[in-house]
Order: structure tokens, then sequence, then C-alpha cells
């Protein structure tokens, strides 16, 4: 493992930027008839958020958990609620969200 320094942690920090996480929880009506249709409209719509640079780690979430997926947003809490409040799979009810406050680093990525 690689040391890491206490200059090289301060430096790191100062180049941390605020980013939204938003948690997506599936409800009952992810089971209904019709569903399937509006989950690959939510799909879609994350592909062309990712396009535009505001979505930036779409993160689907496999377990048997009631979480259904997880998503880093370039933009503030207020943009992010009015993104999600947007979504297909919320506003048919099969998803509802929070949405979180943090700071990452800029370039941050999924190994790939």
């Amino acid at each position: 493992m690689n040391e890491i320094t206490d200059e090289y942690m301060r430096d790191m920090l100062t180049k941390s930027r605020p980013y939204t996480a938003v948690l997506l929880r599936a409800t009952e009506k992810r089971a209904e008839p019709g569903a399937d249709a509006v989950i690959w409209e939510h799909g879609r719509r994350n592909f062309a958020l990712r396009a535009e640079g505001r979505l930036a780690i779409v993160f689907p979430v496999t377990d048997d958990s009631p979480w259904a997926g997880i998503g880093i947003f370039a933009g503030t809490p207020e943009e992010v609620d009015r993104i999600m409040a947007d979504d297909p799979g919320v506003r048919a009810g099969i998803f509802t969200y929070e949405v979180h406050p943090g700071r990452g680093f800029p370039g941050d990525a999924l190994p790939g």
C-alpha cells in the first residue's frame, strides 16, 4: 500500500469539490405490470444525463434490498432534486429518492 503523507492529504483536500449523491429506492410499484417500460425510460434519461456531464456515476444496486441505485451528480442538491422529481420512475411512483450533498475529487472514476 502506498504511504499517504499529511502533506498529500492536505493538498488533495483542497482539490475536492461539491457533488450530490442520490439514493434511489424501489417501491411496491416496481413489481406492477408496465414498470419495466418505465424503468427503461428512466435508464435512457440517465444515459442522457451522463452524456450531458450532469450524472457522473450511475450505480444500479443488484441485491435484494429495497435500494435500486446510487447516482453521483455534478450539481447542487436543489438542482438534483429538480432533476429527480422529473424522473419517469419517480413520477410513476416506482422509485423514491434521497438527495445528499457531499464532496469528491474531480477525475475519480470506477476502474474499468
